[in-house]
């Protein structure tokens, strides 16, 4: 057993698993707290490295590519404090953290481990059911269904279109940006429906736009790395090219119980926009985004 324990996190290899736990210390990014332990298999992993500084070092772990359903979902966007395979080691652990370098390294020759991408998530991603508050609205995934639930500060073209609901069976991808604090973010559903959607976060009901607490946002990433570990593997996913937009955007006969819902939100939209809380040009697409959805 190699093991290494530091204020930051504990990482454990027993020679077939490099087991990541995070540390409990206030510096730990609330995001890899709540992710919690991560049991990563020798099969994917792809290299790791100890970079030695000054005053503190870094242990650094690559995954091959389509190994992990986080890395997939974040596409390398989290900030590094908050990636787990990432450790912080004193100075005085140097020595520590580099046989541990070693000692994966050595595993990964001895069983011949390929560097190149996996054809399957060799991790499983977070567990079901998961829902998580951000700034704006709250987003849920039972292991079929997204749900989101807008908060009141939301846009109200969002709010006007009703909790939104979506089947897992629709989703075509998952896309995540974080809120750097800076610059906002966004979590977007992408469905057969919307894949060609131009539509920019704040007004897309298929989207979460992340204004607020960075540290709060960043937890979105929770929802998109198990949406993403029940989608497709990428390497099973077709490539969409502008041919397949005509199938692509078919229009959909909606089922038969479908249709009183989709009567009572249209007439709840009517209201809205003879009451002058929608404008001509809001209640025109958020109509569209309702017919679409349905």
């Amino acid at each position: 057993m190699a093991e290494i324990i530091q204020r930051d996190g504990t990482w454990a290899f027993d020679g077939t698993t490099v087991r990541i736990t995070p540390g409990l210390h206030r510096s730990v990014p609330l995001f890899r707290q709540t992710y919690g332990e991560i049991a990563v298999p020798l099969e994917a992993v792809a290299s790791i490295v100890f970079e030695p500084e000054r005053k503190r070092g870094r242990l650094r772990m690559r995954l091959r590519e389509g190994a992990d359903p986080l890395l997939q979902a974040t596409g390398g966007r989290l900030p590094d404090p908050a990636d787990p395979y990432r450790l912080t080691v004193d100075v005085d652990r140097a020595g520590v953290a580099e046989y541990v370098a070693e000692e994966i390294r050595h595993a990964l020759l001895l069983d011949q481990i390929p560097r190149e991408p996996t054809k399957t998530y060799l991790l499983p991603g977070p567990p079901v059911p998961v829902s998580v508050r951000s700034s704006d609205g709250t987003v849920s995934f039972d292991g079929t269904q997204v749900r989101i639930d807008w908060s009141d500060t939301s846009d109200r073209v969002k709010r006007a279109t009703g909790p939104r609901i979506i089947n897992a069976g629709d989703l075509v991808q998952v896309e995540w940006l974080p809120n750097s604090g800076y610059e906002d973010g966004f979590l977007r559903f992408v469905t057969r429906e919307t894949v060609f959607s131009k539509l920019p976060p704040e007004k897309d009901p298929y989207a979460l736009d992340l204004w607020g607490s960075a540290r709060r946002d960043l937890l979105t990433a929770l929802v998109a790395t198990a949406v993403t570990a029940r989608l497709p593997h990428p390497s099973a996913r077709p490539v969409v090219d502008s041919t397949d937009r005509a199938q692509l955007t078919a229009p959909v006969r909606p089922p038969a119980d479908h249709h009183d819902v989709l009567l009572r939100r249209l007439r709840e939209l009517g209201e809205l926009h003879r009451d002058g809380v929608l404008t001509d040009e809001e209640f025109a697409m958020t109509k569209a985004v309702v017919l679409r959805g349905f």
